[in-house]
């Protein structure tokens, strides 16, 4: 179950700025007509991955299932870099301001393919609980996002591959948030994928970012390839594709990581090539030394 905490009510547009102090860079978003651009019918034009074949069953395990409603995640809706319209998933967090919600750091920010000319996203509006093309819980525009300086000159760097994002008012529910746990803890991974590799998830609600979905079990280090090495990546086996990236792992109720990538790893815990054992889906676990930066400096926003 998702461990939510009842909360009391309570620049320049497109600027960035960093504090050469702590390396965090928080950019200042244009909200004008944000709400407005985000219409059903946008969001129904998005694509989704492939629908299985008439007659498939339908699957549901701790690779992929249905998600109970939340109030604290949902659909992270943006124009990416290259203008066209995307989403994620973010997940409000208990916070000072009590408007801060956690995602992927390339759900705000991204380079083109050979990694040159980086760029913000814009028009973000975050729809906790999102299902069915319904916003059950309202819908929130994003003002600020913050990231580390890292990650605006390396999209390589993967530990660095996580985000705040400043809400445009108070949200009445959040997830604990926690640094520096043990990574290797049971844990759920949810999130909004708009795609599945095994039939017997595609075409469904929970795999179109119709509904929220979640995986589950015990998160293993991403070996790396051998060329490379290991990063601080850790996942669970996990079939949610694209759009579930910035969803929230949470263990021992609080989230202490987010989806942003997967890979894929054989029983004996080695790297192998896609498609010939299990994949998974992973985040960097959260650090006081990354991740705290850049919690502190958004509860500010």
């Amino acid at each position: 179950m998702i461990s939510v905490v009842a909360l009391l009510l309570l620049g320049v547009p497109g600027a960035a700025v960093a504090s050469p102090q702590d390396d965090v860079v928080v950019h200042d978003l244009d909200t004008n007509g944000v709400a407005a651009y985000w219409t059903p019918e946008r969001i129904a034009a998005m694509p989704t991955g492939p629908t299985a074949p008439p007659g498939t069953p339908p699957v549901d395990d701790a690779t992929g299932a249905p998600a109970p409603a939340s109030r604290t995640i949902g659909r992270l809706f943006f124009v990416d870099r290259d203008g066209e319209d995307s989403s994620c998933t973010a997940t409000v967090v208990a916070s000072a301001n009590r408007r801060t919600a956690v995602t992927g750091g390339h759900c705000v920010h991204t380079a083109d393919l050979i990694g040159q000319d980086p760029r913000w996203h814009t028009k973000m509006l975050f729809v906790p609980g999102f299902r069915d093309s319904t916003r059950p819980f309202g819908e929130f525009v994003v003002r600020q996002a913050v990231v580390h300086r890292t990650w605006t000159t390396d999209d390589q760097r993967t530990e660095y591959d996580q985000a705040f994002v400043v809400l445009d008012r108070s949200s009445p529910a959040a997830e604990h948030i926690a640094f520096d746990r043990p990574a290797d803890r049971f844990a759920r991974e949810y999130g909004y994928p708009r795609a599945a590799g095994q039939p017997g998830h595609q075409g469904r609600p929970e795999f179109t970012g119709q509904r929220l979905a979640q995986c589950w079990g015990t998160p293993v280090l991403n070996p790396g390839h051998p060329e490379v090495g290991p990063e601080n990546v850790w996942g669970v086996p996990c079939d949610m594709g694209g759009g579930s990236s910035g969803g929230p792992r949470i263990s021992g109720g609080a989230v202490v990581g987010v989806n942003i990538q997967s890979f894929n790893v054989d029983s004996d815990g080695r790297w192998c090539p896609i498609g010939e054992c299990v994949r998974h889906l992973g985040g960097a676990q959260f650090s006081g030394k990354v991740t705290g930066k850049l919690y502190a400096r958004a509860q500010r926003g």
